[in-house]
């Protein structure tokens, strides 16, 4: 065989080799790769507050208006309501008081405790329950987080404001535990409210004596509040307070200041079987009047004479 045949031999199996090495080290490098990829932890996703489904201002939430979403937690914003089953970012300032407690008070594990458990309560904003019963202040898409600006809790500023159906005011009573059924009375119930005046005798034969007169004002008014506990806890049975607040239209207002300043009212407790009838004003009020029947006189001339003629 010639020597230059020889050598191109040579050169072609040389090359094959190399081609060979590079192939199988691309191959291998790539592998690695795709090895130390997948073995890359995935992101931690947290639990978000979202609206189940679009809410409009003035709704009250229930728990099928609300639902717990997965969301990045690198990604959540502080004002997000968690779950607090994941770590997620919290304000500075709040991370910054965290800091100062543990740096001022290194040996005190209860103060850090302390302060860990309230910087999480204030960034999860609590259980989805402890939502139940809050008013949407602004339209909330369905999918949206939920927000402490968008909704009113019970107890925040603007509540009671916000918890009024359209159109209707509300309005506060004084009442006792004999005027208010005993304390059963509790918020959200509906009730009849009774005025009693007092009527004075000041003619015929009973002169003087004191009388009394009861009639039913409003019906089937809604209990807004006692004192200021707009609902009651979940084995309360009864709330003794000193007021009740009522959900009443304009002008049943009207009619309830009258009331309140003509005598004594009373709350009556309706039946849960018997809160779809007629609500608001049923008549006017007793007149504070004499109880007995005024009597007039009339001059009558008749052909020439004069007669005086006492009527009822």
């Amino acid at each position: 065989m010639k020597p230059a045949r020889i050598a191109v031999i040579c050169i072609a199996a040389v090359s094959a080799i190399g081609l060979a090495l590079v192939v199988r080290a691309m191959g291998s490098s790539s592998g690695e790769a795709v090895a130390t990829a997948s073995a890359e932890p995935a992101a931690p996703m947290a639990k978000v507050l979202v609206a189940a489904r679009d809410l409009a201002p003035g709704q009250r939430l229930t728990d099928a208006d609300l639902e717990w979403k997965d969301w990045p937690a690198g990604e959540v914003n502080p004002a997000f309501i968690t779950d607090g089953s994941v770590p997620v970012p919290q304000p500075a300032a709040e991370a910054d008081a965290e800091e100062k407690a543990g740096d001022d008070e290194p040996e005190d594990e209860g103060a850090v405790a302390r302060v860990t458990r309230a910087a999480t309560e204030l960034a999860t904003g609590g259980a989805e329950a402890d939502y139940y019963g809050s008013v949407v202040r602004e339209p909330i898409l369905a999918g949206e987080p939920i927000v402490a600006r968008k909704i009113v809790r019970a107890g925040d500023s603007g509540y009671m404001a916000a918890y009024l159906e359209p159109g209707m005011r509300a309005m506060s009573i004084g009442v006792s535990v004999e005027t208010a059924a005993g304390g059963f009375i509790l918020p959200g119930d509906r009730v009849d409210v009774l005025v009693t005046v007092e009527l004075q005798d000041t003619g015929g034969e009973g002169g003087g004596q004191t009388r009394y007169a009861s009639s039913t004002v409003l019906q089937n008014v809604k209990v807004l509040a006692v004192d200021q506990s707009t609902r009651a806890e979940d084995d309360q049975q009864a709330v003794v307070g000193a007021t009740a607040t009522l959900e009443v239209a304009p002008v049943d207002a009207e009619a309830l200041a009258l009331a309140k300043a003509a005598g004594t009212l009373s709350l009556v407790l309706r039946s849960y079987a018997d809160t779809a009838g007629p609500s608001g004003r049923v008549q006017p009020l007793p007149r504070a009047r004499s109880a007995t029947p005024e009597t007039r006189t009339v001059t009558v001339h008749r052909a020439g004479e004069t007669e005086t003629v006492t009527v009822q």
